[in-house]
């Protein structure tokens, strides 16, 4: 169900789309969630009615079949992934990239999610974590969440962060995965204006979770906007999803493709300058462990249906069920294995809400924040309480890769005796608007405020320590102070290499005064 704010003059704000670069407030990662941010939940405008007909209109039939097969799919593979839990993860060494990525490579396409064993040396990485320690000791007035007991930190330019962002291991890797899952090779994109052969940076902040946690208690959800994945100045200017509201998603030549950069070139990620909200294409989000962490021990979970989770979530809205649960039905309903479930689930208890029966709901969407997936009822074919997997264990260098539209969660409780410290480190390609982000947060950085997703406020303007860009260029390679935006990148001319590419590369140094 979507949200708005809990006031009238609040919730008019939250609907209307802001410019892009819009000048921030202070906050925290609290603000970046409806949950956690404390907002109502409650209908969205009108507007958002006559957006969803306009989607499916003519095609009603196409979506119903496209619905009851997808239905189909998702009871069968809920199963398998229920059943293998993190098995089902895939996992590759760095020290064996090419190979392992070859070999896996359909496998993280179908999942989502790839851990990367050994990226950065264990005691490299290790090293990180001590440093962030010293980092804040010297600088008492950093800032986190929770406010009382910091557990993810405002911080973006410490040295270990930048250490960590421009090192060529980390760089290599990254290069790899792009080019090994994504692909522009549809009709219209074999000259879309990227390149998966330079990562451009994005800095995040970093997470300390402690033994014992339970505030940092984010559920299922999906970064890079919310309403944005249905509305036509969204996702739409690149026709991301286009074949899921076309009734063809599932097609096998010409359906949806979540690893289609073509299609998303072009799109409007935050339309609400939210606060935290991503403006950036990250085609995978990212973290780089500092400790050794576990299930349940404040680590990462994941929905590992990339593609029917996906399209399941942008066709929801369209559908609701003919019987509802409520009371203690509705309380049998949600026991997994449950017969109650089973009714309620079943395909012929739902049916298709159009013409007149449509309403504005999108479950899980709040103007300016990310998508959630809070009650199981909401999505409940995806079932995420059996279908939500940890990721496996991690040691201190190892990283963990998702798709940008993955849905995923952390563990509500942190039981492990020992911290679970991780740096958020995405993978962006060279775009034009990956670009005019980096010329931003380069900026952001020699000011030592936040990153321009971020909340603002004087972030690190005075912290003691934080590393200048003489110092940077001292350190970093050339690939690494492209990614910063502190090098041009370099033009491939081979003619293994797209025009679109070659082109994206120019345009790019072009935006970055090169």
């Amino acid at each position: 169900m979507a949200a708005t704010a809990t006031t009238t003059a609040t919730a008019t704000a939250t609907t209307s789309p802001l410019p892009t670069g819009a000048s921030k407030r202070e906050g925290n990662i609290s603000d970046s969630f409806a949950s956690l941010a404390g907002i109502k939940n409650g209908p969205l405008p009108d507007e958002f009615r006559l957006l969803k007909q306009s989607l499916v209109q003519g095609r009603e039939q196409e979506i119903k079949a496209s619905w009851n097969r997808l239905l189909d799919e998702l009871r069968v593979e809920n199963e398998i992934v229920a059943e293998r839990g993190s098995a089902v993860i895939p996992e590759v060494r760095y020290a064996h990239l090419t190979e392992d990525l070859q070999s896996k490579r359909q496998e993280i396409r179908k999942r989502g999610a790839v851990v990367v064993r050994g990226v950065i040396p264990e005691e490299q990485a290790r090293g990180y974590k001590f440093e962030l320690d010293e980092y804040i000791k010297k600088n008492p007035q950093t800032k986190g969440f929770p406010e009382k007991n910091p557990q993810v930190w405002e911080l973006y330019w410490s040295p270990a962060q930048m250490r960590a962002r421009t090192h060529p291991n980390l760089m290599t890797m990254q290069r790899a995965l792009m080019q090994s899952t994504w692909h522009t090779n549809s009709l219209s994109g074999s000259d879309a204006l990227v390149s998966l052969a330079h990562p451009l940076a994005y800095a995040d902040r970093l997470r300390m979770r402690e033994p014992g946690d339970a505030a940092f208690a984010l559920g299922p959800h999906q970064d890079g906007g919310s309403v944005e994945r249905w509305m036509r100045q969204g996702y739409g200017l690149g026709g991301t999803y286009d074949a899921v509201f076309a009734g063809v998603w599932d097609s096998a030549t010409e359906g949806y493709d979540p690893w289609d950069a073509s299609t998303r070139v072009d799109v409007q990620l935050d339309l609400y300058n939210g606060l935290g909200a991503c403006s950036a294409f990250r085609m995978y989000q990212g973290w780089l462990s500092l400790s050794e962490t576990g299930p349940k021990e404040g680590s990462l979970q994941v929905g590992p249906l990339l593609k029917l989770a996906t399209a399941y979530t942008l066709l929801r809205p369209f559908f609701k069920p003919k019987s509802q649960v409520q009371g203690l039905e509705a309380a049998a309903a949600a026991n997994i294995g449950s017969e109650e479930r089973r009714r309620f689930l079943d395909k012929e208890n739902w049916v298709f809400t159009g013409g007149e029966e449509m309403t504005s709901e999108i479950q899980g969407a709040t103007p300016g924040f990310g998508m959630e997936f809070p009650q199981w009822a909401l999505h409940p074919h995806l079932e995420l309480d059996r279908t939500m997997v940890h990721v496996p264990r991690v040691r201190p260098g190892d990283y963990v890769a998702w798709h940008c539209d993955t849905i995923h969660a952390v563990d509500l409780e942190h039981k492990g005796k020992g911290d679970s410290s991780v740096l958020y480190i995405p993978i962006c390609p060279a775009t034009e608007t990956n670009a005019k982000y980096v010329v931003r947060m380069r900026e952001a950085w020699r000011n030592g405020t936040p990153g321009p997703d971020f909340p603002g406020g004087k972030g690190e303007s005075e912290h003691v320590g934080r590393p200048d860009e003489a110092h940077v260029r001292s350190v970093a390679a050339q690939d690494a102070l492209a990614s910063l935006g502190l090098a041009p990148l370099i033009v491939e001319e081979s003619g293994a290499v797209s025009g679109g590419a070659k082109d994206a590369v120019r345009r790019v140094n072009k935006i970055l005064g090169f």
